[in-house]
């Protein structure tokens, strides 16, 4: 009996000792005014660019002048100049209007017989007039140097028309590309090949003639 008294009274002041070492402990609180204070570790080194986009003009005509080189089929080449007026349906889609004249030269006959003339001067110019579908297949943009990018579209072609020569008139089809390329918002330069086709029996023999041209111009929004 003695000995579970003694048990149970060295138990109580183990507790009692326990629970006064617990009470004289305390939590410190943890002080984060430091930490807001303080600056951060890595200081990003930002560079703001100042950008400005180019205005481009929302106008959908566009009308040019071109000059350049006609290939008269039996009848040589020589320079061709004319105008063209476009209409801008969409982003990818354009009428075209076009005037051109040019002049025949001898053709080999006429020069080897030392006289004899199929031709008369008035009868040697040839001027065209077509309406066409035009298709941008690759717009895009094109670099001069490290800061300058401008847009440009490579273009296809295709109309109907009718063409004046040797007092006859031809109806014809014109097939052909080009390359746009716009200097500011709205001015651009053109370069363009085309075949305008239509039949002739100048010769004595009825044919189809393929009458190429090539020619360069510039353009301007309005």
């Amino acid at each position: 009996m003695e000995s579970r008294l003694r048990i149970f009274l060295l138990k109580s002041i183990s507790v009692l000792t326990l629970l006064g070492l617990f009470s004289g402990c305390s939590l410190m609180p943890v002080d984060d005014a430091p930490y807001e204070d303080s600056e951060p570790v890595i200081k990003p080194q930002l560079e703001r660019r100042t950008i400005t986009e180019a205005d481009i003009d929302s106008e959908d005509f566009e009308a040019s002048a071109f000059v350049g080189v006609m290939s008269i089929e039996d009848f040589g080449s020589n320079v061709v100049y004319g105008a063209r007026l476009a209409y801008h349906i969409t982003e990818d889609f354009f009428t075209e209007a076009s005037i051109g004249r040019t002049e025949a030269d001898e053709t080999s006959f006429e020069t080897l017989s030392g006289g004899a003339q199929i031709l008369s001067d008035s009868q040697r110019e040839l001027t065209y007039y077509n309406i066409s579908l035009g298709y941008n297949i690759l717009p895009g943009e094109a670099f001069i140097g490290k800061g300058h990018a401008y847009n440009s579209a490579l273009y296809v072609i295709a109309g109907v028309g009718n063409t004046e020569f040797a007092d006859d008139s031809h109806f014809t089809v014109n097939v052909g590309a080009g390359y746009r390329f716009l200097m500011t918002d709205w001015i651009a330069l053109h370069v363009d090949f085309r075949d305008h086709i239509f039949d002739s029996d100048l010769l004595g023999k009825d044919k189809t003639t393929h009458n190429l041209e090539a020619t360069g111009g510039i353009s301007f929004f309005f």
